[in-house]
Parts: C-alpha cells; sequence; structure tokens
C-alpha cells in the first residue's frame, strides 16, 4: 500500500474467517479495535467513552429494514440476520472496560429492546446511557456541546443506508477526539443512485450532495463528452465510476476533516457475491492518530 489507497478487498460469506457471515466479519473488525483502544486509554487520563449510533436492539437479533433499504432484495434472506444488532453487547464484553457507553437508537420498540442491557450487565448499567433520539441530532448535540479536553471515545456509525449527514461528520471530527468507525454505503446506497445516463432527480442529487458534503461527486463520477451522431454533434453524460473509485472519493473527503484515515477500507460482500458496504476508519485526535491508523489498517487486512 505504501501511502496510497488500497484497491478494495471483497468480503462474503463462504470465505468468512470468523465463522459467522460478513456481519460477524464486521463485528470482530470493530470489536479488535477496541480491545486495542482500551488498552491504551487505560493507561492515559482521559476518560473515554464507547458510542454506538443505531444501536438496534443490542442482541444479535434481526431488524426489520426500512427507508431505502426496503426494497432492496440483496438485505432479505439469510445474511439479514443479525444484520445491524450486536456491536453494543460486544463493547460492553471488552475488557478493560470503557469509562461509558452510549448507545442510541430512533425506533421505540428496538429501544425498548436496548433497554435490557441494563439488566444483562448490572456492573456497568450505572454507565450505559440509552439514548431514544434522532442519531444525526444527538451526535451533533454532544459534539458540539460537551467539553471534548479531557474526553475520548470511539464511535462506531452502522446505519441502514445513507442516514448520516456531513454536517455530522464534520461535528464528529472538530471535536478531534473521537475515533470513528463508518459502514460506507458503498453498494445499497450510493451506487445505486448513480445511474449510468446521469438523470438523477433533483432530490436524489441534494441527498448525495448532504451525504457527501459537496457537489464534487458529479465530477468525480460522471463525465460529458461530445459525440458525434447523424443529426450532429450530441452531448452525453455518463458514469465514469465503479465500487473502487466511490471508495477513494469517500476516503478522499474523510481525509479533508480527519487527521488520520485508513488506506484500505475494507468492502463486506453478502452471500451472492454483491457489495454492501464498506467499512472504514478516521482517527480524530492529531497526536494519536499515527497509531490509531496503523492499528486499524492492521485490522482491517484481508
Amino acid at each position: 500500500m505504501k501511502g496510497g489507497f488500497a484497491t478494495i478487498r471483497a468480503v462474503n460469506s463462504p470465505k468468512q474467517q470468523f465463522g459467522g457471515g460478513w456481519t460477524a466479519e464486521k463485528l470482530e473488525r470493530v470489536r479488535k479495535y477496541l480491545v486495542a483502544y482500551v488498552t491504551l486509554m487505560r493507561k492515559q487520563k482521559f476518560r473515554f467513552a464507547y458510542i454506538d449510533a443505531f444501536a438496534g436492539t443490542g442482541y444479535n437479533t434481526p431488524k426489520a429494514c426500512q427507508d431505502e433499504t426496503s426494497s432492496f432484495p440483496e438485505l432479505v434472506g439469510k445474511d439479514a440476520t443479525g444484520f445491524m444488532d450486536g456491536s453494543a453487547r460486544i463493547a460492553l464484553k471488552v475488557e478493560p472496560r470503557f469509562t461509558k457507553y452510549i448507545f442510541i437508537e430512533k425506533d421505540p420498540k428496538r429501544f425498548a429492546e436496548l433497554s435490557r442491557l441494563k439488566e444483562e450487565f448490572p456492573e456497568l448499567a450505572s454507565d450505559i446511557v440509552l439514548i431514544n433520539a434522532d442519531s444525526n441530532a444527538y451526535l451533533r448535540d454532544i459534539c458540539e456541546n460537551r467539553k471534548w479536553e479531557r474526553n475520548r471515545a470511539v464511535l462506531f456509525l452502522d446505519p441502514f443506508g445513507m442516514q448520516v449527514t456531513w454536517d455530522t461528520m464534520k461535528a464528529i471530527a472538530e471535536t478531534k477526539a473521537i475515533d470513528l468507525w463508518i459502514l460506507f454505503p458503498l453498494g445499497i446506497g450510493v451506487n445505486r443512485l448513480l445511474r449510468r445516463d446521469a438523470k438523477l432527480s433533483e432530490g436524489w442529487q441534494r441527498r448525495l450532495d448532504d451525504f457527501f458534503g459537496t457537489p464534487d461527486w458529479r465530477e468525480a463520477f460522471y463525465e460529458t463528452k461530445v459525440e458525434q451522431s447523424l443529426f450532429g454533434p450530441e452531448t452525453k453524460t455518463e458514469k465514469v465510476t465503479d465500487f473502487n473509485g466511490i471508495a477513494r472519493f469517500f476516503v478522499k473527503r474523510l481525509e479533508t476533516i480527519f487527521p488520520g484515515v485508513a488506506k484500505n477500507p475494507l468492502a463486506l460482500h453478502n452471500s451472492a457475491n454483491t457489495p454492501l458496504y464498506l467499512l472504514c476508519f478516521a482517527a480524530g485526535n492529531e497526536r494519536g492518530a499515527r497509531v490509531a491508523v496503523k492499528i486499524a489498517q492492521d485490522i482491517l487486512k484481508p
């Protein structure tokens, strides 16, 4: 790799190292980082939290798909089992422990299930904070209105699709205290919207603008050419990017706001070899970024 962007690597169910499909692969990579993180942070004088946005039920049970994923057949079937769940309980089992645990879930039914974690982990109950709210709004609030000088955190963003806005990402980065793991909706969201003929509705264009925080995706993903036809010159705009191109663009966007970003994000495929997400890492604190990125890049290796 040597400082350049690595070609994204596919991880799919038949080739799992950790024995539970690509969802288990995702969670195992994050778990390894959490273990390394708390081991290092316990030697520091900071309070350090684990924050889980879109926390679900906290258990390894399936969630009902919603928003744009509701019509995606690749999320239906055996790969959908435990699709977004499990990260909260994994974090609670990490030793040494975190100072605080913050779990955010908007859906009332899933939040009710999530609340049972205090009963399951009574020794940690007083340090478990349960938030029944919109993840974007709550994250921006704690990032912008809390003092971070003596606090650090690892944040896991595991949304259904493109719910996380760039304004939220900027607020996270501006704390200079939060290390971020995020599932970027590579195939399940962004690539779905990028029509080959570039005829995106104004609504989808605004969605991509808000998601990337810039209109530059138009030039990055599309090319306009003038071609000769029977009726004279015609201007034609076509999609010229692929999954690697989309991934590179997102990593470069992360690099504009975070001091350190892993160059080898991991592509997660389902059992039908359909690329769904890209597991990405960004370090929030400039002083610790080099070590954090090195650890994350080692964990993300295939």
